[in-house]
């Protein structure tokens, strides 16, 4: 009884995530690229990331959590020059403030 159940919830999800993905398709040739429906849709990207951001720094959770907060702290700020400086460039962004808090956690532990 347990399998049949989990295999309907994997059809049940399966169904739902191609279905949001069809109609994304049919309608995605109605929308321009430069239009407010996609700045709208950068808009609240950017704050899911900052939410998360703010989240893990001032919440952390798991392994995180023994880190000491400046060292969070100074790497989403080392973080957020490079976003600036490269333009808002988020992709680069993120991983230069991992590697900076890398780099921290290395060098509090080893120096």
């Amino acid at each position: 009884m347990a399998d049949e159940r989990m295999w309907l919830a994997l059809l049940a999800a399966t169904l739902a995530t191609y279905l949001w993905r069809a109609l994304a398709v049919a309608v995605s040739s109605h929308i321009s690229p430069t239009g407010p429906v996609f700045k709208w849709f950068g808009c609240v990207a950017y704050g899911m990331v900052a939410g998360l951001i703010a989240r893990m720094i001032l919440m952390p959770v798991g392994v995180l959590n023994q880190a000491p907060t400046p060292d969070r702290i100074g790497a989403a700020a080392f973080g957020l020059v490079v976003f600036f400086v490269l333009r808002r460039n988020v992709f680069v962004a993120t991983f230069a403030a991992v590697g900076a808090f890398i780099a921290i956690a290395y060098a509090r532990q080893h120096l």
